[in-house]
């Protein structure tokens, strides 16, 4: 039982943190070259991980 608290506790504490953030950087990741940057990465990191996928054994 104080496993499972402990587990929803770093949970709850972890989804604020994060929210907190996307707030602070709300501004910042509306921007058109935010958003184009964004998707750039996104996309190399898809790609790669299909190429991977295809080389693997």
């Amino acid at each position: 039982m104080l496993l499972a608290g402990v587990h929803v506790v770093l949970g709850v504490l972890w989804s604020s943190l994060l929210t907190g953030c996307a707030r602070m950087l709300r501004d910042v990741l509306r921007r058109e070259s935010a958003r184009r940057v964004l998707d750039r990465v996104t996309g190399t990191v898809i790609g790669a991980f299909g190429i991977r996928l295809a080389l693997s054994d």
